[in-house]
């Protein structure tokens, strides 16, 4: 389950800056409109000290994290959805992914070019979210020129309800308002999927702050997070210039670094939790000798579910599962202790699976 985070903003706030030291890679970071012109895409283990005490519990020879997928697109403008900058381009490229995450510029820098002439977080994301409602509006009204003929003189229940809810987004989006405020039902997302448009995902907003501003929040951020707060939302602070140089250090020196910088943790792993909270993601842990590995499910899995997962055949086969807490093997050491205490479940095709639950399915071939 490839988990897909696309970074937008417009020009000169700091995406590609922060993609380079999420990934650690070295993308073209210029201070001028779209230094990025092809996406770029990093692949980032996500950090998870369970699963490094479950390898070494288990004595695993390998130990395989979970992963995100980080697309850094080039810079968007006003005018985008009509083709202006790299327009098209930009668009087609988010649609892909699972959630859309804005970078902001929070910080005064007078060397630092910003597209707009000034400094003004919700006027960024103004501009941004106007671009991708009037993309889906061309999109929708593109789609409805193919299915209103058909809907006038058809009695189909798939024309007709593909009509009733293009026709329900059209209304939202007219309004001005983006799709992941309207409330659908289990059909219609099925729906949807297919439309591919841009404001039916999950939107985080990233602030990049100065180094000086890290540790309190500004005026800026402020204003950020009343307005995320308004539209459910979640909000990262980031100072890319700082995750760029975290990137460069080894395990000791971050912390050094960190605890000097007035910062608990790194701002990758801060927004490593927001995007998991935002697309309401899980961790479970399946460990032995050979190696221990995370695997991500969507909140609400059932363990067949999280079993197909790790492959179609796990799910059609499902018996059962042995499955206990991470922490309990924590505080037993051992498999074996943990058996003896009676903390080890036998669970069924109904059971839910629980964040940091350790599984062992059990299948027909």
């Amino acid at each position: 389950m490839g988990l897909q985070v696309g970074i937008v903003g417009l020009p000169n706030v700091g995406k590609s800056t922060l993609f380079n030291a999420i990934t650690n890679s070295k993308v073209e970071a210029a201070n001028y409109p779209f230094a990025t012109i092809e996406p770029n895409v990093g692949v980032v283990e996500v950090p998870d000290k369970r699963l490094d005490k479950l390898a070494q519990i288990f004595g695993s020879k390998k130990t395989i994290y979970t992963t995100i997928e980080f697309v850094d697109i080039a810079g968007l403008i006003a005018g985008a959805s009509k083709g202006e900058g790299l327009g098209n381009a930009f668009l087609a490229n988010i649609r892909e992914t699972d959630a859309i995450c804005e970078v902001v510029r929070c910080f005064d820098d007078k060397d630092i070019t910003h597209v707009d002439g000034s400094v003004d977080p919700i006027r960024d994301v103004e501009t941004i979210e106007l671009e991708l409602i009037l993309a889906d509006e061309a999109s929708i009204l593109k789609r409805l020129q193919k299915v209103e003929p058909k809907f006038k003189s058809s009695k189909d229940k798939t024309i007709i309800a593909e009509y009733n809810l293009l026709k329900k987004c059209q209304e939202q989006l007219s309004d001005g308002k983006l799709l992941n405020k309207l409330e659908f039902d289990e059909d219609e997302k099925l729906l949807i999927k297919s439309f591919q448009l841009l404001t039916t995902k999950k939107f985080i907003y990233v602030a990049n702050v100065s180094e000086s501003e890290i540790a309190s929040d500004n005026e800026y951020v402020t204003k950020l997070k009343n307005h995320a707060a308004e539209n459910g939302c979640e909000v990262v602070k980031i100072c890319a210039r700082i995750e760029e140089e975290l990137s460069e250090l080894d395990a000791e020196e971050k912390e050094v670094f960190l605890s000097d910088a007035g910062i608990e943790e790194p701002g990758l792993e801060v927004l490593i939790r927001a995007a998991y909270k935002t697309l309401g993601l899980k961790t479970y842990f399946t460990a032995g000798p050979q190696e221990a590995r995370g695997w991500q499910f969507k909140e609400g899995f059932t363990a067949p579910q999280c079993a197909g997962i790790i492959h179609t055949d796990f799910e059609k086969g499902f018996i059962k599962a042995d499955v206990y807490k991470c922490e309990d093997i924590f505080e037993a050491g051992s498999e074996q202790a943990l058996k003896a205490s009676g903390k080890m479940r036998l669970e069924g095709k109904a059971y839910i699976v629980q964040d940091g639950d350790v599984c062992f399915f059990k299948f027909n071939n």
